[in-house]
């Protein structure tokens, strides 16, 4: 039987009604200083230990910021402790992969539309360009993020009107077979459709629709920040177990849950199973990274892969025997937009130990080198050990 403080914590996470409405910066929203860049995951316990890919993202980000001249130059004040590095879910973000957020990036704003009082940030997806999530070190990361910020920007926000509610495209994409994390084109569609049809004389920038056309996660930023934003609704509710948070930094994975806002319980992280695309060996995986697990502690994603069929097709195979089991056994209850889908959502601490495993994650898989960017797609099996570490602390 579903714990009292669990349901209470779901329900407030449910009623919820995430709408994507303006841009903002850091800076400007959360008062984040210059010199702050936020990462995906939990913190580092000194620069030292701060993963390649996220470290060559965090140099780029601090050139398009004005920190530094040069990547060279970034990289020094990183490891001197002159530019901080701190985790975005700590301050409302969520950033994909080894993607870093600098105090004057623009980002999406996802607000609670029904009481108005949550918001939650993320950067523009970079698409199927040199993007910085992919943890590379180069001029064209750097160029596509001036690009991303500037006439991009300007395209969206000339079709965003007075909002877009982003759950009813998410069942939109459901229905069509994405999953909501790996696999997005449907509900992508919906939104560039959205976006040409708010748009006043339509979209005439020919680049930014190439763009849109070849880049099928667009939508996949949007909805990490509305999945959180419903996370971040059921934060502090007491004896709650409610997951609030997930994410890795390539070196540790970790969750936050409702009856202990802001403490991370955290793990090593071992590298996703799955198969490369590139000519390199197996030890060159970094261990789970990005803010995307939060899709699935929210039960969609890898959690949902039956509803994806191509996304089951190339993940299938490394998915653990009992992975449909946690499906049910993990979550807590159903959503109103949801429920035709027939799928439960959230993750409690407590169905993780009872389960003895935690949500499995599909996550991209980066070269740990910061040379090759991404590696491939797999599944993160993550373990028990920090929802137990949770249960435990929330116990005493």
């Amino acid at each position: 039987m579903l714990h009292v403080a669990d349901q209470l914590a779901f329900d407030r996470a449910m009623v919820t009604q995430p709408v994507w409405n303006r841009f903002n910066t850091a800076a400007d929203a959360l008062d984040l200083a210059d010199n702050v860049l936020l990462h995906a995951g939990p913190a580092f316990a000194s620069p030292d230990l701060i993963t390649v890919p996220i470290l060559n993202s965090a140099c780029v980000a601090a050139v398009w910021q004005g920190l530094a001249r040069d990547f060279d130059q970034a990289e020094a004040m990183i490891l001197k402790g002159e530019i901080e590095l701190k985790p975005a879910q700590d301050h409302d973000v969520v950033t994909p992969l080894a993607a870093v957020v600098s105090a004057d990036m623009p980002l999406h704003t996802i607000y609670d539309a029904w009481r108005g009082q949550q918001r939650v940030f993320t950067p523009i997806n970079a698409g199927s360009r040199p993007a910085m999530r992919l943890g590379l070190r180069s001029e064209a990361v750097l160029d596509h993020i001036r690009w991303l910020n500037t006439r991009f920007l300007d395209v969206l926000d000339k079709g965003l009107a007075e909002g877009i509610a982003l759950v009813p495209l998410a069942v939109t994409g459901l229905m069509g077979g994405d999953d909501c994390h790996g696999r997005t084109p449907v509900a992508t569609n919906a939104l560039i459709a959205e976006l040409k049809d708010r748009t006043i004389g339509g979209i005439d920038d020919e680049d930014a629709l190439a763009f849109m056309a070849s880049s099928p996660s667009l939508f996949l930023n949007l909805w990490m920040a509305a999945t959180k934003c419903m996370m971040k609704l059921a934060e502090g509710v007491e004896s709650a177990s409610f997951v609030t948070a997930a994410g890795g930094n390539g070196r540790d994975v970790g969750i936050q849950i409702s009856g202990l806002p802001g403490q991370w319980f955290t793990i090593a992280a071992d590298p996703p199973k799955g198969k490369f695309v590139v000519d390199l060996p197996q030890d060159r995986a970094l261990g789970a990274i990005g803010d995307s697990a939060v899709v699935e502690a929210f039960a969609l994603g890898a959690m949902a892969i039956e509803l994806s069929p191509e996304q089951k097709k190339g993940l299938g195979a490394f998915l653990p025997d009992n992975a449909r089991t946690r499906s049910t056994g993990l979550s807590v209850g159903t959503h109103p937009y949801f429920r035709t889908l027939d799928i439960r959502l959230g993750t409690t601490a407590r169905g993780a130990v009872a389960e003895g495993s935690g949500p499995v994650i599909g996550l991209g898989i980066l070269d740990k080198l910061g040379e090759a960017g991404r590696l491939g797609g797999g599944i993160y099996d993550m373990p028990v050990t920090p929802f137990s570490a949770a249960m435990d602390a929330l116990e005493r």
